[in-house]
């Protein structure tokens, strides 16, 4: 398979967007990677259905319900993107929400990519550990290179974060 650098075809740069004071430093990391290499950037996030759906347990949702999942989670990204790096990023910023787990949406995502970018935390688990599960998963199982991100408080002071 013949590098897409060697074709002069700008690199797919997937990066984790959860809206998390790392996913947000990891898409400003991969932003300025994108524009530095003549990339782009295709930002994620993955939505489920809550563990119990229904009051008797898992119930199939009503096909509203889904839309409605579905939608909030664009709605978020989509505010989450703007927030990060403005109404008009300097490279072409793709979101999109798919359908599974973070992990998994990542890693299929991962294909094909040239890099992966994600936080070193997210939203959910335990905020003393230095990785997440979701990147350790993508680091364990992704199909290009990973880049983990990880936060600080400086990131927060002037927006910087970790230069490319």
């Amino acid at each position: 398979m013949t590098d897409q650098r060697e074709q002069g075809v700008p690199g797919r740069v997937v990066v984790g967007v959860d809206g998390s004071d790392p996913s947000r430093t990891a898409l400003r990391w991969a932003v300025r990677y994108a524009e530095r290499t003549g990339g782009t950037v295709e930002a994620l996030n993955a939505w489920d259905f809550p563990h119990f759906h229904g009051s008797l347990g898992w119930l199939p949702p009503p096909s509203s319900d889904e839309a409605a999942l579905r939608t909030r989670a664009l709605e978020e990204l989509e505010e989450a993107v703007r927030e990060t790096v403005g109404a008009r990023p300097p490279v072409g910023v793709h979101s999109e929400v798919r359908y599974g787990t973070a992990a998994g949406v990542l890693i299929d995502a991962s294909r094909g990519a040239e890099l992966l970018v994600v936080g070193a935390r997210g939203l959910g688990g335990f905020s003393g550990l230095l990785l997440g599960s979701v990147s350790q998963h993508c680091v364990q199982h992704a199909a290009c290179p990973v880049l983990v991100i990880r936060h600080t408080d400086a990131d927060d002071d002037d927006g910087a974060g970790d230069g490319a």
